[in-house]
């Protein structure tokens, strides 16, 4: 990363325990450019939970007492477990799946928002990104399904977009972004690769998304990025 960040100040990483939010924790420290590196996870202390508006607050607090937030990035994202799959077509439909999904890919990375897009600083380059996903793209829509994940992205989009608006107004050398990592050898989405598409390990998708942040400027805030730096469709 060699853009000026206006000030060394704090990373910190929402969702710390997966694989690409544990990528990007080590690759940050590795970097050594910011005064503190801080992650946050279910597991960890004080424990994160992106359905507990409270500890999201207690974690902003614990981060900001560290020094100013340059960087923010939400790495958190549901897409399967035990109880609940991917929908493959409208009969799989089922209410308690679908708030689920918006829950977790939705509302939590707006709360996140709400508690740490004020406090970023007022002078210098500071930037919010969180990983949305191409699926989440309206536009590129071709072959259907995964309804509840599909949906709860594109509201993740929705809500970047429109919170990218009023940090303009009030923050405007702060960028908030949406980007997605691409497939990624993470629980989340290795059962779904394919034969044929490209699967990162998460040390490589957390260097490309770093690149990708590391690059954008002020007016390229509330769009939608991929792990190559390209722009993706609404």
């Amino acid at each position: 990363m060699t853009r000026d960040s206006g000030g060394a100040g704090v990373a910190v990483v929402f969702g710390a325990g997966g694989g690409i939010g544990g990528a990007l924790m080590d690759r940050l420290r590795a970097d050594g450019r910011f005064d503190a590196v801080i992650g946050f996870s279910r597991a960890g202390e004080p424990a994160f939970d992106l359905l507990d508006e409270p500890s999201i607050a207690r974690a902003v607090a614990l981060a900001v007492a560290a020094g100013e937030l340059r960087l923010v990035v939400d790495a958190t994202g549901f897409l399967h477990d035990a109880a609940q799959s991917p929908e493959k077509t409208w009969g799989d439909l089922d209410p308690a799946a679908l708030a689920r999904s918006f829950a977790i890919n939705a509302i939590g990375p707006a709360i996140i928002m709400k508690h740490t897009l004020p406090l970023l600083p007022r002078a210098g380059r500071a930037v919010f990104a969180t990983l949305s996903a191409r699926v989440g793209s309206i536009a590129d829509n071709r072959l259907g399904g995964w309804y509840g994940y599909r949906a709860s992205k594109a509201a993740l989009n929705q809500l970047v977009r429109t919170a990218a608006i009023e940090l303009r107004r009030r923050r405007p050398a702060a960028l908030c972004v949406a980007l997605h990592p691409g497939t990624v050898a993470t629980g989340l989405s290795s059962r779904f690769a394919k034969d044929g598409l490209e699967v990162q390990e998460p040390a490589l998708a957390a260097e490309r998304l770093l690149a990708v942040i590391d690059a954008l400027g002020p007016e390229q805030s509330g769009g939608f990025f991929d792990h190559r730096g390209d722009e993706v469709p609404w």
